[in-house]
């Protein structure tokens, strides 16, 4: 199987303040994993340490085989290829739902305008938001603020996708329209890393969940595994808050 990023005993201390305690994924092009576990257990904290928007305090992150942690290696040019989604949308509030996907590709990706805008239309398409790329964020609803995120990232045209509780902000109408983005995408053979509290997605688009808790990885398995046979007591206990699922 083709890798896209190897993570190997990541570690990240805030202060005295241990958050993640060698936790190791390793993922292939074109999987779905998400990441589920209660609040605190350190899952934002792994996206965004695997994106380097937080530095890991100790362990390796390969991309393409490199270890991006050493000296000299080109974060922004990596980074640029783990697109990121976050709950809070981040959308540049000053520009337009066009601008706010083409300006990534001019200033990162080097790309010249005419190219960019032709590129965030197509993923403005794909996900509905291409009759809005006039609009400013402040007319949008929140599920479309998402949207408009989701074809930023997608934009910059990554090799993975990396979802921060990309619902959580979201009113309980929203959430679907949102959802529904994600799992078309994961039926293109996108590669995604998703941490949510949405178990019934969870258990439906992945190939793989792993459960996190107090900064460990403490189960991962495909989502029939999971969900209905968790081998590992905390998971059961995790889990047990959401039977229905």
């Amino acid at each position: 199987m083709n890798i896209v990023v190897e993570i190997k005993n990541l570690h990240k201390t805030f202060g005295q303040n241990v958050v993640l305690k060698g936790v190791d994924l390793t993922v292939n092009r074109g999987e779905v994993i998400s990441i589920i576990g209660s609040s605190g257990s350190g899952k934002s904290t792994f996206l965004r340490c695997i994106n380097m928007l937080e530095w890991p305090t100790s362990g390796e992150i390969f991309y393409n085989g490199e270890n991006v942690l050493k000296s000299g290696y080109d974060i922004t040019k990596y980074r640029a290829k783990m697109g990121m989604v976050f709950q809070s949308f981040n959308l540049f509030q000053n520009l337009t739902v066009l601008e706010n996907c083409v300006v990534g590709q001019v200033k990162v990706g080097k790309k010249n305008k005419v190219e960019a805008e032709k590129v965030a239309l197509k993923y403005l398409e794909k996900v509905g938001m291409a009759p809005y790329i006039n609009a400013k964020p402040h007319h949008l609803s929140g599920g479309q603020k998402q949207r408009v995120a989701i074809a930023r990232a997608l934009s910059m045209e990554p090799d993975a996708l990396l979802f921060d509780e990309p619902t959580s902000a979201l009113d309980p109408e929203m959430v679907g329209e949102v959802l529904k983005v994600i799992k078309d995408l994961a039926q293109t053979g996108l590669t995604m890393i998703i941490v949510t509290h949405e178990m019934a997605f969870a258990k439906e688009v992945s190939d793989r969940v792993a459960y996190m808790a107090d900064g460990v990885m403490v189960e991962m398995d495909v989502p029939e595994v999971i969900f209905e046979s968790p081998k590992n007591e905390r998971t059961k206990q995790f889990l047990s808050r959401f039977i229905g699922v």
